[in-house]
């Protein structure tokens, strides 16, 4: 089929109407904090990378404009430019202003795209205070305007032009958003997610607001592999072979690749694609990758005698050290949520273990170097595996971890309904004692930790069985770690780090960190992990004191008490009286918590590796990089 011609107003295909779309902004979008406001910028350029997928795009821009506003320019086809047959407007309005109207619904205007069900460039105009579409096609120009949705500028040509492509500025509405202030980080990074998956594409980012003007490009010509090759750096990690192993296939209209190397760390980094969305639950396209790499190096351990014949790795071995990604691109992707979370096509599955069963199996065969350091790996990891679970049945045997045996230092509390319960984790036994001494018995319980505790980015799993500091954190839990995790049996709601204000307790803060991130993951997605915020200063005059969190707070209260107030800086949390701990730092009706999220898992999982590695020098370039403005409690 030739989609040019094909591609004309009659392919664009009408479904319904932009309904509810300003009054449930969150069913399109997930979310209206700053998640959901970069989500409309991520959905304007979808539509371009679809003119890429295509075949008609080779350069796409976004400028982030002084007065708040986005800009995205592709240099397509642009948009069909005449009367929509069936619905009689402009095609450009229909595109903008009904819900489901787009080439990609089987009007042969695309064969693969991304985009959010072709719903994105009218949730995009029903959600900004404006929207300007300037149309390059066919040696014309074209223009429209909308305001929250409606259109304020009618359809009209501009004249002859030699541009193609479709210019969309947009204002997100204030009166929905939480912040609709664009972060430079953030829209950079999905740039160049987009780069590394569609090679040769050419992406810019311009940023206006500032002093100075910024512009940066990204154009890979390895695709993928660039990307693994980027996320190893990023890591600060050694890889163990040179190249970045490829494999590639298709089946009907469906393509896969998968990129994957190795490194010299314990954890995986699997990052999954569909149509360029990045399915951050995985899905059907990463079992098939998990089941065809762990089927492959079995059968490769026992031809070559490699593996015991009892011998047998896990997918949890294989995966030990991998940097991977996986990009299928489908005519018909389906998805279990409107934001792309989770892929759930049965034919991708086959499709990718098929591959990577018959490809990785050929490589390994005519890279033997390559494929002997890989088993190694592997087997090094399920030996490992094998460690912690013999430690964790010795414990098991001591009564270390049954559920009925709660560690010694646990103060719990009376209430048994996980949702109404607290869990504080706290630096040493003096703050952990003034902590028990203040606390609210009926809801939150309190579990002293003594000195820091094991780093887990340098330790294998079989470690943490042994380490003091961790197994009462674990039992405290109740959930197990690893294979064993199962979060239904969560004892406490909220589980809140409690540690000095000074660099020891955020080193504290940062190793619970790295092990919830690491070995409980889910309990960061799910919201149960907690900073808790103790106040920096006691300003005090005579019998009135407040309580400051900043050194801001602390000179507005010495101007606010006047005369010879006085700023006591509190040295950590032991020097606190129960009444001041509860107070200031864990009464419920004026406490501060702050949820430990992870907005973005490639950044949080390489900078965890950086920070807790064994590497020095990546750790001391970004010390020094961000020494000023690092804020470890968010």
């Amino acid at each position: 089929m030739d989609v040019e011609k094909n591609y004309g107003d009659s392919q664009i295909q009408v479904l319904e109407g932009l309904e509810a779309v300003r009054k449930r902004p969150g069913m399109y979008i997930g979310t209206t904090s700053a998640k959901g406001l970069h989500h409309l910028i991520s959905e304007i350029v979808d539509n371009s990378i679809d003119e890429a997928l295509a075949g008609y795009c080779k350069h796409i821009l976004v400028i982030l404009h002084a007065d708040g506003s986005c800009e995205v320019k592709d240099d397509g086809r642009g948009v069909p430019s005449g009367i929509h047959p069936t619905v009689g407007k402009p095609t450009l309005e229909v595109i903008y202003t009904i819900l489901h109207a787009g080439g990609k619904f089987g009007g042969g205007g695309y064969k693969i795209a991304g985009g959010l069900h072709g719903v994105g460039a009218s949730v995009v105009n029903a959600l900004s205070k404006r929207v300007e579409v300037r149309n390059h096609r066919d040696n014309k120009g074209y223009y429209i305007a909308f305001e929250r949705g409606n259109v304020v500028e009618e359809f009209r040509e501009t004249g002859e032009t030699e541009l193609h492509g479709l210019h969309v500025r947009f204002w997100p509405d204030d009166t929905i958003f939480e912040t609709v202030e664009f972060d430079y980080e953030t829209v950079k990074t999905r740039l160049r997610e987009q780069a590394f998956l569609n090679a040769g594409v050419d992406i810019s980012i311009t940023d206006l607001r500032g002093e100075e003007e910024i512009t940066e490009d990204y154009c890979y010509e390895g695709g993928i592999r660039s990307f693994v090759e980027y996320l190893n750096k990023k890591k600060g990690a050694d890889v163990l072979h040179g190249d970045v192993i490829y494999i590639a296939g298709e089946k009907g209209d469906s393509q896969a690749e998968v990129a994957m190397q190795y490194n010299d760390t314990y954890n995986d980094a699997i990052l999954s694609f569909a149509n360029n969305m990045h399915t951050i639950d995985g899905g059907t396209h990463e079992t098939g990758f998990k089941a065809g790499i762990t089927k492959v190096l079995n059968d490769y351990g026992k031809k070559y005698n490699i593996l015991k014949s009892e011998e047998k790795l896990s997918g949890e071995d294989v995966r030990e050290g991998l940097t991977a990604v996986i990009s299928v691109k489908l005519e018909d992707a389906q998805f279990e949520s409107q934001t792309k979370a989770k892929l759930g096509n049965s034919e991708i599955r086959t499709l990718v273990e098929g591959i990577v069963t018959e490809k990785l199996s050929i490589y390994l065969e005519e890279n033997p170097e390559t494929a002997k350091i890989i088993i190694e790996k592997s087997i090094t990891a399920a030996r490992a595996r094998e460690a912690a679970k013999r430690a964790r049945e010795l414990t098991r045997r001591k009564g270390l971890l049954e559920s009925s045996s709660l560690p010694s230092k646990l103060a719990d509390c009376n209430e048994r309904r996980m949702e109404y319960t607290e869990l504080y984790l706290v630096e040493g036994d003096s703050a952990g004692g003034t902590a028990k001494d203040c606390r609210d018995s009926r809801f939150q319980a309190i579990l002293p930790l003594r000195g820091k505790i094991l780093n887990v980015e340098k330790n294998r799993i079989d470690r943490i069985y042994s380490s003091v500091q961790i197994v009462p954190i674990i039992l405290a839990l109740g959930t197990g770690i690893g294979s064993e995790f199962d979060i239904t049996k969560l004892r406490y709601g909220k589980i809140i780090l409690m540690a000095d204000a000074d660099v020891d307790g955020s080193h504290i803060k940062t190793l619970l960190l790295t092990f919830f991130f690491r070995h409980m993951r889910p309990l960061i997605d799910a919201g149960h992990i907690y900073s808790a915020t103790p106040p920096l200063y006691k300003v005090y005059r005579g019998k009135q004191q407040r309580y400051a969190f900043s050194d801001e707070e602390r000179d507005m209260y010495i101007e606010e008490l006047g005369g010879n107030a006085q700023a006591e800086r509190y040295k950590g949390l032991g020097e606190m009286d129960p009444d001041q701990l509860w107070d200031t730092t864990m009464d419920p009706e004026k406490r501060i918590l702050k949820r430990i999220t992870v907005e973005d898992a490639m950044e949080a999982d390489a900078l965890f590796s950086v920070l807790m590695g064994d590497k020095v020098e990546p750790r001391r370039d970004f010390i020094e990089a961000n020494a000023k403005y690092a804020n470890l409690d968010t």
